[in-house]
C-alpha cells in the first residue's frame, strides 16, 4: 500500500517556515482528495492545505502551533483505493491486512530519517546564508545541536549558538583580587492586572516580527530620500475621478501613477530589478511588482502584479483593485504572492509623510511614497507657489545598489511622475 507524502509547502519566495494552526484531521482518519487537511499561516498569508490523494492520515510529524521549516515532510497519507472517501466521512471497514502494515513500516521509516541524518546533515539556505554571513564554517555548524526534526539545525538554534559565542568568557588571566560580577539584570516580566491587558500574538504576527529581522540581517538598509512635485496628477484625479469611478466601479488611487513610474525606472536601471546571493547578481527580465495591502489588525500581505511592464494604465488600476480586495477577503493564492522583484508601498495612505521600509527578501529594493500634502515651495523664477508635495523613499540593499544608483533610481521615478501626461493614459 503506498504512501504519499505531504511536505511544507513554500508560501512565497522569501518564506522560509510556516506554522501550523491547525489539522483539520487527525492521525487514522480518513480524507478524501482536495479536502483541507490543514491550515498554516506566515507573514504573508493563511492559507488551507488540500490533501493531495483519498486515503487513511498515517501520520502528523508535528502539533499543532509548530513552525516547520519549508520542504520538510509534515504528514503522510497511506492510499486505499479499496476504501471509498467522500466528503470527510470516516470509514472504519480496512483489510486486516491494511491495519498491520504501518506497525511493519513504521520503524523502517524512522530509520531511514534517522540514517540520512547521521549521513548528511541538511540546511536550510537560511540557516546557511547566516552561518556564512557570520562567519561560521561548515565543520562548525556540524556541531550546533539542533532543535528540529531529527536533530536539524534552524535559524533559532544557530542565533543561540552565535549569541553564547559572542558571551563566552575571554581566557583566563591572573587577577589581583578576586572582584564581584554583576548579576545580569532580569527580562522584565508583564503580568495581567487591571490596568494591563496581555494579548497573546498570533502565528502570523510571529513570522512578521522574525522575516522583518532576517531582512536586516541579510540587507544593509540604505535610503535615499526626495520629494516630487503632484500637483499636476492630483488636478487629473480630481476632474477625472468621478467619471472613473462611473465606468469601473471602483476609486482611482494615486498608487498606478506611481507604479508606472517605477516601472520606467526599473526599465532604466535593471540592476535595481534584481537578487544578489553574496556570489552571484540574477537579474530579473520581467518587472513584477509586489504592493504592500493593509489588512487591519493583522499586518500587511504583499500580492504580487506578474509583468507589470506590460500592462498600461488602466490595467494596473485593474489588477491593484483586484488584489487589494483578494487580500483583505483573504482569498490570495500562494501563486500570487511569489515571484516579486520589487516593492511598492504607500505609506501616505495612513497619513504618514514619509517612512524607511524594511526590503522584502530576496528582493534588492522597496519604494514608498508618503502623504500628498500642500506646502509653499520655489519654483520657475523664484516664486513662491502653493503645490502638492510628496516624499518619495527608495531602501535598497547595499551590497549590490550603491549610493549613486539608488539616487539616481528615485531621481528616475519622481522625474517620470513630474512629467507624466495623466491624460493620455486612459
Amino acid at each position: 500500500m503506498a504512501r504519499t507524502k505531504v511536505i511544507m509547502p513554500q508560501m512565497g519566495e522569501s518564506i522560509t517556515n510556516g506554522t501550523i494552526t491547525k489539522w483539520n484531521k487527525k492521525q487514522g482518519d480518513m480524507v478524501a482528495v482536495d479536502e483541507i487537511l490543514l491550515e498554516i499561516s506566515t507573514d504573508k498569508v493563511e492559507a488551507e492545505i488540500p490533501s493531495p490523494v483519498s486515503g487513511r492520515v498515517f501520520k502528523l510529524m508535528f502539533p499543532e502551533g509548530a513552525t516547520v521549516d519549508v520542504g520538510l515532510l509534515i504528514a503522510e497519507i497511506e492510499d486505499d483505493l479499496s476504501i471509498p472517501v467522500t466528503g470527510g466521512e470516516e470509514k472504519t471497514a480496512a483489510p486486516a491486512k491494511s491495519a498491520e502494515a504501518p506497525k511493519k513500516e513504521a520503524p523502517r521509516v524512522a530509520e531511514t530519517v534517522q540514517a540520512q541524518s547521521t549521513e548528511k546533515r541538511f540546511y536550510t539556505p537560511l540557516v546557511k546564508s547566516m552561518a556564512k554571513q557570520n562567519g561560521v564554517s561548515v565543520e562548525e555548524l556540524k556541531t550546533i545541536k539542533g532543535s528540529g526534526l531529527s536533530g536539524r539545525v534552524n535559524r533559532d538554534d544557530l542565533v543561540k549558538y552565535l549569541e553564547s559565542s559572542k558571551n563566552a568568557p575571554a581566557p583566563s588571566r591572573p587577577a589581583a583580587a578576586p572582584q564581584m560580577q554583576a548579576a545580569p539584570a532580569p527580562t522584565p516580566v508583564m503580568e495581567s492586572s487591571d490596568r494591563i491587558e496581555v494579548i497573546p500574538v498570533d502565528s502570523m504576527r510571529k513570522t512578521i516580527a522574525k522575516n522583518m529581522i532576517e531582512s536586516k540581517r541579510t540587507s544593509p538598509h540604505v535610503n535615499s530620500i526626495g520629494e516630487v512635485d503632484m500637483s499636476h496628477l492630483v488636478k487629473f484625479r480630481e476632474a477625472f475621478k468621478d467619471e472613473f469611478f462611473k465606468q469601473e466601479g471602483f476609486k482611482l488611487t494615486y498608487s498606478p501613477f506611481i507604479i508606472q513610474a517605477l516601472i520606467m525606472a526599473l526599465k532604466e536601471f535593471p540592476k535595481v530589478n534584481a537578487s544578489f546571493d553574496g556570489e552571484n547578481i540574477y537579474l530579473k527580465k520581467d518587472i513584477n511588482i509586489g504592493v504592500a495591502v493593509n489588512i487591519v489588525g493583522k499586518g500587511l500581505v504583499v500580492p504580487v502584479i506578474k509583468n507589470a511592464g506590460t500592462l498600461n494604465m488602466l490595467g494596473l488600476c485593474r489588477a491593484l483593485d483586484t488584489y487589494a480586495k483578494k487580500a483583505r477577503n483573504r482569498k490570495l493564492t500562494m501563486e500570487e504572492l511569489q515571484g516579486g522583484t520589487f516593492t511598492f508601498t504607500n505609506v501616505g495612505s495612513f497619513g504618514t509623510l514619509m517612512a524607511t521600509p524594511i526590503i522584502l527578501q530576496p528582493q534588492l529594493g522597496i519604494y514608498a511614497s508618503g502623504l500628498i500634502q500642500k506646502r509653499a515651495v520655489v519654483i520657475e523664477g523664484d516664486a513662491i507657489a502653493i503645490r502638492s508635495m510628496m516624499y518619495g523613499t527608495h531602501t535598497y540593499d547595499h551590497r549590490l545598489v550603491d549610493g549613486e544608483m539608488g539616487g539616481n533610481f528615485l531621481e528616475a521615478v519622481h522625474n517620470f511622475l513630474k512629467n507624466m501626461k495623466p491624460e493620455t493614459m486612459f
